[in-house]
């Protein structure tokens, strides 16, 4: 039997066969169960990082007006299309973005005073978009 610790692909495969054929009793129950947690705390750094990156995007289109450009919507746009895609494939992580709002907008509003060199924050202390706002193609913060 191949250990956790000294190969993790020849684990994982040795897990999956172990699965497939039925062999229940012979599974690395407590470090699946580790990996599967990893795995659901993986996907929700993502979604908190990629809603994150929009926002502090969004910040940066609504209070530097003057440096708008298509390179930024096309980022702006793009941001929302990977995190609909992640918010497709897990509809759980869906139901929850409300939830992880304020973290990513703290997140994104420290990026966005790096990015646009302001001295002091010129950003609201709690989010001011709506998720549907956040997502939706035609929405542009004081257009």
């Amino acid at each position: 039997m191949h250990t956790y610790e000294l190969d993790f692909h020849d684990w994982i495969e040795e897990q999956a066969t172990l699965l497939k054929t039925g062999q229940l009793a012979r599974l690395d129950v407590p470090h699946l169960i580790l990996e599967l947690e990893s795995m659901s705390a993986r996907e929700r750094r993502e979604l908190i990082n990629r809603l994150a990156v929009l926002l502090a995007l969004l910040l940066k289109w609504q209070y530097q007006p003057e440096r708008r450009c298509t390179s930024w919507r096309l980022t702006i746009n793009e941001q929302r299309r990977q995190l609909a895609l992640l918010l497709d494939d897990n509809p759980s992580l869906a139901k929850r973005i409300a939830e992880f709002l304020p973290r990513s907008y703290q997140n994104a509003t420290r990026a966005a005073l790096d990015e646009t060199g302001f001295l002091k924050s010129p950003f609201p202390a709690d989010c001011v978009y709506s998720i549907a706002e956040v997502m939706d193609e035609g929405y542009w913060p004081a257009e």
